[in-house]
């Protein structure tokens, strides 16, 4: 039987695109606490199915296909460029095909606005009216409002009319970076994209004899099961090792290995590569967030998938300057820094470079030594151990420590750490430049 849960999560995907959703709502209708709602909701947005916008609520958008993320949604727009919506709030889920700048005559701007698209326009009305009458969706920048016959029309016609403070050039800078770290997403390899799905997969029950582990050996030549409760989550692993003397009465759960590594759709393919390596596993069961199964990955799915990735292009910005915009001092410690892993700071396969590793730990050594007034440093040497890879979106903790530090000479420890498991450290030694 599906949890509650999971039961919101059919119930926000069997509701039409565009639908307005609220937690009071959704409490109400389905019987259950505002509490559990909200964590439904909440699931459903970093599954791509809904999207909360300020001052609008949270929509049922349409789930985004890989080949598709070059393509962004109304609702995203508003979020990137940190906008308000001040008509048409029922086609925040559609996606625009293109941008249209503004800065030309209007009948020039005309010509080159289509429906689909996005007009990105200052204080001209006359272009949003023609615009919207063309099918295209408008964002005013500078801050400016429009007349309410506009936002009127943009209701009629369901097409969203924006205004962000931003000006026009910027708007269209942050819309194409937008765009191009969702391309950069795209080439990263997940496990959801090569796992073998849970219909395809072979398992056992916690409560099934030995003999059935033969049974499928002999039905399917593997030799690695993963094991599930009677609610189908992942209880162990079974492997021919397990079973070398073993009574094919035994149960299967007494002879199991438990708690075994798992991964779900979003873990790396590179994450996985690494873990069976280090591990010496060649199968993990690949779990929703309830844990329960809904497939495999093995080794060989794995190093195929390895050898079809292609090089991602390279950045515009520097190295230090992404590090530089990611690094923040935490809040409650100065000396301790906080980064957010973006698609520009990793490799082709997802995971956070080596460069920029090594760049984090030396921006944030350089920041502590600034923050006690010790001066800016020149790195001499920096050992490096990588300890485990680092996903994408993935939050780091960076904790420098001052071992030494002379009238020009210092030397650090630090440690880096992705939520409570430290995933790398590093030992460095400076000069240090007088600031005064």
């Amino acid at each position: 039987m599906a949890t509650k849960h999971e039961q919101i999560l059919q119930h926000i995907l069997s509701l039409e695109i565009g639908h307005k959703i609220s937690v009071r709502q959704i409490a109400k209708s389905l019987n259950v606490s505002e509490g559990t709602a909200y964590r439904a909701i909440k699931d459903a947005e970093n599954q791509g199915i809904v999207s909360t916008i300020e001052r609008v609520g949270t929509i049922r958008i349409e789930r985004k296909k890989k080949e598709n993320f070059e393509r962004l949604t109304f609702a995203e727009v508003i979020k990137i460029v940190d906008g308000q919506v001040l008509g048409g709030r029922e086609g925040l889920h559609k996606t625009l095909n293109k941008f249209v700048i503004g800065a030309m005559q209007l009948e020039a701007m005309m010509r080159y606005t289509e429906a689909g698209s996005l007009l990105i326009v200052g204080n001209r009305v006359k272009a949003h009216e023609l615009a919207l009458s063309e099918g295209a969706a408008v964002l005013i920048t500078g801050g400016f409002d429009t007349d309410d016959r506009i936002k009127q029309l943009a209701d009629d016609k369901q097409l969203p009319v924006m205004s962000t403070s931003y000006d026009t050039f910027t708007v269209a800078a942050m819309i194409n970076r937008a765009i191009y770290d969702q391309l950069i997403k795209k080439e990263i390899v997940f496990v959801g994209d090569i796992y073998s799905p849970y219909d395809q997969s072979l398992y056992l029950y916690t409560k099934d004899k030995l003999e059935r582990w033969y049974e499928l050996n002999e039905q399917s030549a593997h030799t690695r099961y993963p094991v599930v409760d009677d609610k189908e989550r992942v209880a162990g692993m079974i492997t021919s090792k397990d079973v070398i003397g073993k009574d094919k009465t035994t149960s299967v759960e007494k002879i199991m290995t438990k708690n075994p590594i798992s991964a779900q759709d979003k873990t790396s393919l590179a994450y996985v590569a690494h873990m069976m390596v280090w591990e010496g596993i060649e199968v993990v069961p690949v779990v929703d967030e309830s844990n329960r199964l809904k497939g495999v990955v093995s080794r060989q799915d794995v190093l195929k998938a390895l050898q079809q990735i292609q090089r991602q292009p390279q950045i515009g910005e520097t190295i230090d300057d992404i590090v530089a915009n990611n690094l923040i001092p935490a809040e409650e410690d100065q000396t301790v820094f906080h980064a957010h892993v973006t698609p520009q700071m990793t490799n082709q396969i997802g995971t956070l470079s080596n460069g920029v590793f090594t760049a984090l730990m030396s921006e944030a050594s350089s920041r502590l030594l600034r923050h006690y007034k010790k001066g800016d440093l020149v790195v001499e040497n920096l050992t490096v151990y990588f300890l485990k890879p680092v996903q994408i979106d993935s939050k780091l903790t960076i904790k420098p420590n001052i071992l030494e530090a002379g009238r020009i000479y210092a030397k650090m420890d630090i440690e880096v750490f992705g939520g409570k498991k430290m995933v790398g450290k590093g030992l460095l030694m400076a000069q240090l430049i007088d600031r005064y």
